[in-house]
């Protein structure tokens, strides 16, 4: 289970540039529960993610996974609980490594560390039958870089890396913003059976309505650094795009209202 309690992060405190990124943001993930995060440019979102990844110490507030308060742990330190999936489909591998060699990696990640062969006869298998389950017919090319492959490929890869060792946390990135339509949805699909499959608690960041609404258990919507709506259930079962798009219009309507009613408060102390 994750938990998250009063998260606060602000950039550039003090400063003409001051951000509040995250205000308050509290939260608990069951575990195998599997939710979409979404919101505008600026509403948080990604800092969410970074907060919990532990790209940077929040201000304020608690992270506990599995009972491990996590909040000051050093990102290196909760990468052997954590599985990532960044937006860029560069990211994440050895791009002069093989398939092969880039799993054999991720099937060693945390372990310790000898002169024995890391890519044995029995691992190689496993990478074969594992790679097959992408069904992309990549499971005859374990020898290829895996810098020359699309992106589409790579980042079916990298899914398949981050979760090899099911992780008690998955963090994607808006993982298939990157990707033309069709490979998007080749890994919409894969990433929705490896989460099934596995029973892996997941947080999933999208720009998109539709994934948001096709994927998960739960939808979190984010706007200004705090959870504006959490939808699960029943009214997260009947929740679609459009109905996720107007509350984007109803969150923008309000902040409409209340910067006029600040700038008549403003006026009337002139």
């Amino acid at each position: 289970m994750l938990v998250l309690t009063g998260l606060r992060k602000t950039f550039h405190a003090g400063t003409p540039n001051e951000v509040r990124a995250l205000d308050g943001v509290s939260l608990r993930l069951a575990d195998g529960e599997f939710a979409t995060v979404i919101g505008t440019n600026g509403s948080g979102k990604s800092t969410l993610l970074n907060a919990v990844a532990g790209t940077f110490l929040c201000d304020e507030g608690r992270i506990e996974l599995d009972g491990a308060q996590m909040g000051r742990w050093p990102e290196h330190k909760r990468a052997a609980l954590v599985g990532r999936v960044f937006q860029n489909p560069l990211g994440g591998t050895a791009p002069q490594m093989s398939i092969a060699e880039n799993m054999a990696l991720a099937a060693r990640r945390g372990l310790s560390r000898g002169l024995a062969p890391a890519l044995t006869k029995a691992l190689r298998a496993e990478i074969a039958e594992r790679v097959a389950s992408l069904r992309m017919n990549l499971e005859s090319r374990l020898d290829t870089p895996i810098g020359t492959l699309s992106g589409g490929q790579r980042q079916a890869l990298t899914l398949l890396m981050a979760t090899w060792l099911k992780p008690r946390l998955l963090l994607l990135d808006e993982h298939t913003a990157a990707l033309d339509p069709k490979s998007a949805d080749q890994i919409v699909r894969i990433t929705a059976e490896i989460v099934a499959r596995d029973r892996l608690t997941t947080l999933m960041v999208t720009h998109s309505m539709q994934q948001a609404a096709q994927l998960g258990t739960r939808i979190l919507m984010m706007h200004r650094g705090r959870l504006a709506h959490d939808l699960s259930g029943d009214e997260r079962a009947r929740t679609r795009s459009d109905d996720l798009l107007a509350r984007f219009d109803a969150l923008r309507r309000r902040d409409q209202m209340d910067e006029g009613v600040a700038a008549m408060l403003r006026k009337q102390h002139v």
